[in-house]
């Protein structure tokens, strides 16, 4: 290393002088497994540079393998993995003439053998390493780029790196001791000597396997180990992680890896090359930088407050040995408890669960003047055991008690309070390790409120696009429920309905829009809306959802819909199911029996413009439930849908149809959700009081009122109703006598007898209603129909029917 210092030290800048001094200090530590490293953080530091690499030969010779890197992700600037010797890239050139190459940002801009992805302007410059070492990278964002002083500390960290940055490893013969190379696609491992006394394992029995090494390590480990030897788009070049060895006796010895991915060639496979030493005497049993990191990468993918506090719970509690924790947000200075572990009440003070709601849900930091005055200090604070607390918080800890503010920025997130039973000795190193989480808990809790309260608002616009309530069915019960996506921010376009329609008939809708946008949310609103208004103008179920596809297929969205509606008649027990490209019912008998509805469908609602969507009929006997669903309960990315709708089927078999509430709740489970999903089910438990019905077509002839009253006499007389019979005629010689006058087309007259409460309906070909007069005077011909049916109606009203409308009286019979 002595070489790397020039002659002429006296006449170079301070700078120079430093950087010197830093590598030779890195020089004399032989033992470091990190020198290469630290020799590339030395560019960061005295030459400016945002980003520092090591190419190195591979054994065959043909490419330039990253070997080790050192600042921001290489990616940022599009640099590659491997360049071939032989090509026109930066680091080939400079490899191959022995002379620094430097290019700028529009020399970059132009050169596709650089980099491969465009970034913020940067300058490169690449400088070979002595001895056929290969060849060190460097990228400056300056906007000078690297300056002669700058590019004087390059020189010296090249000659640096070849001393020591090591030979790329050999595909055959012995490794360094600490050293192994990985076959990825064979799972075959070399490995050094020294490496594998670290594991206990003698040379001569070691079968060559990655399994037999993994198998050593402590399991709660094994997932992060198998995330570097299994990933195949590991980063390269900056991949390091701690992880525990068992061992026959005492506690775990901690080893670190550090590994790079060479790439493949012509036949030759990737292999995963690097070294494995022991740090146990750097490390204790708390104050370890993997448990920080593993918790600060629980943290980065905890989505929620819960999760937030589960995360800290599993890294903290087990490693302090504590006896309690509890998580609480603050907000509008009251603790809100979201995370208690344990979660039984018994194991918290007495004084919480009196005080407190029983579950948990907050309390005045009032109330507690101590842990008041460590969240306005901002740090953490310990109290041993015996310390003078209130009662609140001694019982926590009556061993001691740690309380932990979270900061966020310029304000507390919360608090965590960790209790010990019995005295417990406070290290240095504990302190150290709940600081560091306090913080990364803090910006977590921050990023975890938001996010709830944004799925919050999410949710609530959703549920204003849908039903606020289901109504009341005559002979039968329904239930809904909705739940938006638990991995993302967006509006969902799941929905469902439940239409009442005359003659006892009731119509099951439910349907999921592509996408998850504003816009998916916007056009389920407008297909739930047609759908209901085409389903009680009294279409037919293929009519409903005919209209809905040319509907949307005239609205010109890119987007387009599935929908299953389900008209069923609920004083037959019978139903007509149309379905448009959506999974088709569930239906659950009164014996148990589950049964996927074969039911045809057609295609989804707005691709085809011309579609046919046939019915198909089904059979409900009372108990029969009907079970609606989108395919976010059924489809996940470890299972295809039909495999879904059998498992739903075998839940649906095994659930107690008394309660649909409970049935729906059990059906959505508590899993993590990747699409929204919605719900719909109906138990048809059969009228107990069928209406009477009788329907008349009234002809278009001189007599046509006489016959109708004569059809309503008769029918009336057959039902043995006796009383009110005047009135009851009357009204109808005034509403058949209105739709001759005033329309044009068929007329049909029903009449619907329930208990005492007889509903006459006229129909007729006409949309328009007809209208109440204000006032009529005596020389008036006409207008007193409607006035006559409103005196002896106990109500009335109009509704669309299928091209045209009907007018309904309802008399109470015996009043």
């Amino acid at each position: 290393m002595a070489n790397v210092v020039s002659q002429g030290a006296r006449e170079r800048g301070t700078r120079t002088l430093r950087a010197e001094g830093a590598l030779k200090a890195i020089a004399a530590d032989q033992e470091s497994p990190e020198r290469l490293r630290r020799v590339l953080e030395q560019a960061l530091v005295f030459a400016g540079a945002a980003f520092a690499a090591v190419y190195a030969p591979s054994q065959d010779g043909e490419l330039l393998c990253l070997m080790e890197s050192a600042g921001v992700p290489r990616t940022l600037y599009g640099l590659r993995d491997s360049y071939p010797r032989a090509g026109r890239s930066p680091v080939a050139e400079a490899h191959r003439g022995g002379r620094p190459v430097s290019l700028s940002p529009a020399e970059l801009a132009e050169d596709a053998q650089a980099r491969r992805t465009p970034s913020g302007d940067f300058f490169l410059t690449a400088l070979p390493v002595q001895g056929d070492g290969g060849c060190l990278l460097a990228v400056s964002e300056r906007p000078e780029g690297f300056t002669a002083d700058d590019l004087g500390c390059l020189e010296l960290i090249s000659a640096a790196v070849a001393l020591t940055a090591p030979a790329a490893p050999a595909e055959a013969g012995d490794l360094p001791p600490s050293a192994f190379s990985l076959a990825m696609d064979t799972g075959r491992v070399r490995v050094g000597d020294d490496l594998l006394d670290l594991f206990g394992l003698d040379p001569v029995e070691f079968d060559g396997r990655i399994e037999t090494l993994l198998s050593l390590t402590v399991p709660e480990d094994l997932p992060s180990l198998m995330s570097v030897v299994e990933a195949d788009h590991m980063s390269i070049g900056d991949r390091e992680l701690e992880f525990r060895v068992l061992q026959p006796a005492g506690a775990p010895k901690w080893l670190r890896l550090r590994g790079r991915l060479l790439p493949g060639g012509e036949g030759r496979p990737a292999r995963l090359v690097g070294t494995v030493v022991d740090v146990s005497t750097l490390r204790s049993d708390v104050t370890d930088v993997a448990r920080v990191q593993r918790l600060a990468a629980a943290l980065a993918t905890a989505v929620t407050v819960r999760d937030v506090g589960k995360a800290v719970v599993a890294a903290l509690r087990r490693p302090l040995r504590a006896d309690r924790i509890a998580l609480a947000e603050l907000e509008s200075e009251r603790l809100v408890v979201t995370v208690l572990d344990p979660p039984e009440p018994e194991s918290w003070p007495e004084l919480w669960r009196s005080e407190w709601r029983t579950e948990w849900p907050d309390a005045p930091v009032r109330a507690m003047p101590t842990l008041a005055a460590a969240l306005r200090e901002g740090r953490a604070r310990i109290w041993p055991a015996g310390s003078p607390l209130e009662r609140a918080l001694a019982e926590v800890g009556p061993g001691g008690l740690a309380v932990l503010p979270l900061p966020a920025g310029n304000r507390m997130a919360g608090a965590c309070l960790i209790g010990w039973d019995t005295p417990h000795d406070f290290g240095t190193d504990e302190r150290a390790l709940l600081t560091a989480c306090a913080g990364l808990a803090g910006q977590a809790l921050m990023r975890a409120r938001a996010f709830d309260a944004e799925h919050e608002l999410v949710g609530m616009l959703q549920r204003q696009l849908l039903p606020r309530s289901l109504p009341r069915l005559p002979g039968a019960v329904a239930v809904a429920r909705y739940l938006p996506s638990t991995a993302g921010l967006e509006l969902g376009g799941d929905w469902y309905d439940v239409i009442p329609l005359p003659d006892n008939h009731v119509a099951l809708v439910i349907g999921d829009v592509q996408g998850h946008s504003a816009g998916a949310a916007t056009l389920m609103g407008q297909m739930r809306t047609a759908l209901r208004a085409y389903a009680v103008e009294g279409h037919p179920p293929d009519v409903v959802v005919g209209h809905a596809n040319r509907l949307l297929m005239d609205m010109e969205s890119d987007l387009f819909a599935t929908c299953c509606y389900v008209d069923v008649d609920l004083e037959e027990g019978a139903a007509w199911c149309v379905r448009a490209g959506h999974l088709p019912p569930v239906l659950r008998y009164p014996d148990g029996r589950t049964d996927i509805a074969e039911a045809e469908g057609g295609p989804p609602l707005g691709v085809v413009t011309r579609a046919d969507f046939p019915m198909s009929p089904l059979r409900l006997p009372p108990g029969t439930v009907i079970t609606l669903v989108t395919d976010g309960l059924v489809e996940t990315p470890d299972s295809d849908i039909d495999e879904g709708m059998d498992h739903l089927a075998e839940r649906l078999a095994g659930a107690a149809p008394a309660d649909l509430g409970l049935v729906a709740d059990a059906l959505l489970g508590n899993a993590p959700r990747s699409d929204d999903v919605a719900l719909l089910l109906l138990r048809y438990d059969g009228m107990d009081l069928r209406p009477l019905r009788e329907s008349w077509t009234v002809w278009r002839v001189p007599q046509a009122v006489g016959h109708a009253r004569r059809f309503a006499r008769r029918t009336l007389r057959s039902w043995g109703v006796t009383v009110d019979y005047d009135a009851a005629l009357l009204v109808v010689s005034e509403l058949v006598t209105n739709a001759l006058v005033h329309t044009d087309g068929k007329v049909r007259m029903d009449l619907t007898l329930v208990n005492n409460r007889l509903r006459i309906a006229i129909a007729d070909a006409s949309p328009r209603s007809p209208v109440r007069p204000a006032s009529i005077g005596w020389e008036a011909t006409g207008g007193r129909g409607i006035l006559l049916v409103e005196a002896l109606a106990a109500t009335w009203g109009t509704l669309p029917v299928s091209g045209g409308k009907q007018v309904w009286a309802e008399l109470v019979l015996g009043r």
